[in-house]
């Protein structure tokens, strides 16, 4: 009677420590997995917040193109209408401007033609000289707008 007594006490004892085992896995499962999921929630607001940033920047940059893709356009109408008012009268080039060539040509090697080549020269010139240097500026515009435009996502 005493070994089934020590027997019932042994089986008792087993079951409660398996049991006890098996519970505390349990809680061990369940906290780690509260973690995880908090840890997961935590990414996923972080990766959207970086998608929406990337998605401002995207826009920013692209409306910083079509700007420069536009004054790009209206450069293109510059260099003739340049032209077109030196001709006119309208405007006038600097002296340095107008007699850049001039000074290469000998009076007594230079025909009635030739002295009056240069000074349309500077004329046909300038144009395209403006046109130039208003592409340069837009490029220079554009460039620094997208530095400044990066830098400041890079200061939030």
């Amino acid at each position: 009677m005493i070994r089934i007594y020590a027997l019932i006490a042994v089986a008792t004892l087993s079951l409660s420590f398996w049991a006890g085992w098996a519970w505390r896995g349990d809680r061990a499962a369940a906290a780690t997995s509260a973690v995880v999921s908090e840890q997961a929630t935590a990414a996923l607001a972080q990766v959207n917040e970086s998608r929406a940033t990337e998605h401002e920047q995207a826009e920013t940059m692209a409306a910083i193109g079509e700007k420069h893709e536009e004054d790009r356009a209206v450069a293109k109408t510059v260099p003739a209408a340049v032209v077109a008012e030196l001709r006119a009268g309208t405007a006038r080039l600097r002296h340095d401007l107008a007699t850049c060539h001039t000074g290469r040509l000998s009076e007594a090697a230079a025909g009635a033609v030739q002295r009056d080549a240069p000074a349309d020269l500077g004329v046909t010139v300038a144009g395209p000289a403006i046109g130039i240097g208003r592409d340069a500026d837009d490029q220079l515009r554009a460039c620094q707008a997208v530095i400044t435009a990066d830098r400041s996502e890079v200061g939030r």
